[in-house]
């Protein structure tokens, strides 16, 4: 039996997904993108899973520095979701949109977020058009507690 594409396409759409703004950092450059394939992954240590586009400049910045952040949007922040979203020319300019702090380990911290955790690569697997990145949480930071924005609630689609 071959993989019904249409079939495959519905049914992964199902899968539930946050909304995330990662960040990363080399030297002076600060970078973003709106990532949706993110879960906790262990308690102890405390691990978060995220898929990253293989070919992506932030791919390769988490690859060189061995880092990541993920920021927690609200349920009514589909707009900033929406600027990191986006493809951009070139690197850096989606933080613009967005005022940020760098956490304790360098990496950007939305002031309007939920708040966001700092992470340390300690696994990865590339295979397919993503890379599984395993981040542990080495600081996290709580702006403020309220429901969070989910894929399903924007109307738009990515996966399947």
């Amino acid at each position: 039996m071959s993989l019904d594409a249409d079939a495959k396409k519905v049914l992964l759409r199902k899968i539930p997904h946050g909304l995330f703004i990662c960040g990363v950092a080399e030297g002076d450059v600060v970078n973003g993108f709106t990532a949706s394939w993110v879960t906790q992954g262990s308690f102890e240590p405390p691990l978060v899973v995220m898929a990253v586009r293989a070919d992506s400049t932030s791919n390769g910045m988490i690859q060189r520095t061995g880092k990541f952040s993920l920021n927690v949007l609200a349920a009514d922040q589909k707009d900033l979701a929406a600027v990191f979203f986006k493809p951009q020319q070139g690197v850096g300019g989606r933080f613009d949109a967005a005022p940020y702090k760098l956490g304790e380990h360098g990496l950007p911290i939305l002031d309007d977020g939920l708040g966001g955790v700092e992470c340390a690569v300690v696994g990865q697997v590339a295979h397919g058009d993503h890379t599984v990145f395993v981040g542990e949480v080495k600081s996290a930071q709580l702006h403020r507690d309220a429901a969070a924005l989910e894929l399903s609630s924007t109307g738009w689609n990515y996966g399947g």
